[in-house]
C-alpha cells in the first residue's frame, strides 16, 4: 500500500491501518460500499480510511474508479485521496480527514449546532466550485453522479469538499447505464427515464442539495413535493420564506434566500437543457456573496463615520472648563487695555 506523507509516498500495510483504527473500531461513517474509520497514522497525520466490501464486484469497481479519478483530480473543494491499500482481498482508500464531518450531520443532528445562513451559502458555493472543476476543468470531464448532503464534508473552518467518487464516470465513457445508480431523492428524473446521465444530471442533484440547505429537510422525506407546493405561490422567484429551515430561527437575508431558491428551482427544471451549467451557478453564488460583502463594508464605513461625528460632538460639548476660563480672561484683558 502507498501513503502520501509530506509530499512523499510511504509504504503502509493493512496491519498498520488496523492499528491506526484501533482494530477498526473508530467508525465515523458509512459509504456506499463500506464503512469509514478515523485513523491516527504513525507519521502523526489523522486520516479517514474507507474499507470496501471484498465480496462485492461493485465495491471492487468503486475502488478502481476512485483510485483512477482521484489520482488525477486535484481541487480545494474535492476530498483528496492520500493513499490506498490493495493487499490480497483487502481494499482500502485513505483520504484527508475532514474534522467537521458531513453536511448531513449538521443539518439533521440535533446534538450539533445548526449551520447559520452565511455558512449554508458558503457551502453551496464551495460545492459548486468543486463540481465546476469536474465538469469544466478536468480533462476529460467527470460526472459525479451521487451529489448529496452525506457526500459533502466540512473542514475545521466549515469549508466544504465533495467526496465519494465511486459512482463517478468520465464524460467520454458510455453515458447509458443498464442499472440506475445514485441516491433516490437526488436523482434526475430524465436519468431515471432514459438511463442516460450527463452534466445536467449533476446539476439536478445539486439543485436538490440547495433546497436541502434552505429547508433543512431530507429529500427522502418529501423535500421536492414541499418545494413544488411553495413554488405555486412564488412563481419560482420570490416568497420562498415559507420553506426555510426553522432551526435558522428567522436569521437569514430574505433577498439572498430568494436568489438562492430561485437558482435552485432552475437547477431542478424537468428539462435538462433549461438548467444552468455549474459555471453559471458559481457566478450567481459568487455575486450573492460579493453583494453581501459590499453591503457589510458599506455599513461598517457608515458606522465609522457616525462614530467620528459622535466623537467630534462629544469633544465640543466636553471642552475643558479651564480652557474656557482662560479664554474669557483673555477677552477681558483685551477689553481692559482698550479702555486704557
Amino acid at each position: 500500500m502507498l501513503f502520501l506523507h509530506l509530499g512523499y509516498w510511504n509504504t503502509v500495510t493493512s496491519k498498520d491501518l488496523q492499528k491506526a483504527t484501533y482494530n477498526f473500531t473508530t467508525l465515523i461513517g458509512q459509504g456506499a460500499f463500506g464503512p469509514v474509520y478515523k485513523a491516527q497514522m504513525s507519521t502523526g497525520e489523522t486520516v479517514a480510511v474507507k474499507v470496501l466490501a471484498t465480496d462485492s464486484k461493485q465495491g471492487e469497481k468503486e475502488f478502481q474508479t476512485e483510485v483512477m479519478l482521484l489520482g488525477r483530480l486535484h481541487h480545494r473543494n474535492l476530498v483528496n485521496l492520500v493513499g490506498y491499500c490493495a493487499e490480497r482481498n483487502k481494499h482500502m482508500l485513505i483520504y484527508v480527514f475532514m474534522t467537521r464531518g458531513s453536511l448531513a450531520s449538521h443539518l439533521y443532528n440535533e446534538n450539533l449546532e445548526p449551520l447559520n445562513w452565511e455558512n449554508r451559502v458558503q457551502v453551496a458555493l464551495d460545492v459548486s466550485r468543486g463540481l465546476e472543476y469536474l465538469h469544466d476543468g478536468a480533462v476529460p470531464p467527470v460526472i459525479h453522479r451521487d451529489i448529496k448532503s452525506s457526500n459533502i464534508l466540512l473542514d475545521q473552518s466549515m469549508r466544504a469538499r465533495v467526496a465519494d467518487f465511486g459512482l463517478s464516470r468520465e464524460e467520454m465513457v458510455n453515458k447509458h447505464a443498464s442499472n440506475i445508480r445514485g441516491t433516490f431523492g437526488y436523482l434526475d428524473p430524465e436519468y431515471i427515464s432514459t438511463r442516460s446521465f450527463t452534466k445536467k444530471s449533476d446539476v439536478y442533484s445539486y439543485g436538490v442539495l440547495l433546497f436541502e440547505l434552505i429547508a433543512g429537510r431530507n429529500p427522502l422525506q418529501g423535500l421536492m413535493e414541499y418545494v413544488e407546493l411553495a413554488a405555486m405561490n412564488t412563481e419560482g422567484k420570490v416568497g420562498w420564506e415559507e420553506i426555510v429551515d426553522p432551526r435558522l430561527d428567522g436569521k437569514f437575508d430574505v433577498q439572498e434566500l430568494n436568489e438562492v431558491a430561485s437558482l435552485a428551482y432552475k437547477c431542478v427544471n424537468r428539462i435538462p437543457r433549461k438548467r444552468p451549467s455549474m459555471r453559471d451557478i458559481v457566478q450567481v453564488l459568487s455575486r450573492i456573496l460579493k453583494s453581501r460583502h459590499d453591503r457589510k463594508h458599506q455599513k461598517d464605513s457608515s458606522n465609522t463615520r457616525a462614530d467620528e461625528v459622535s466623537i467630534n460632538m462629544d469633544q465640543l460639548e466636553n471642552r475643558s472648563p479651564i480652557l474656557e476660563h482662560r479664554r474669557v480672561e483673555s477677552v477681558d484683558s483685551t477689553t481692559d487695555s482698550v479702555d486704557v
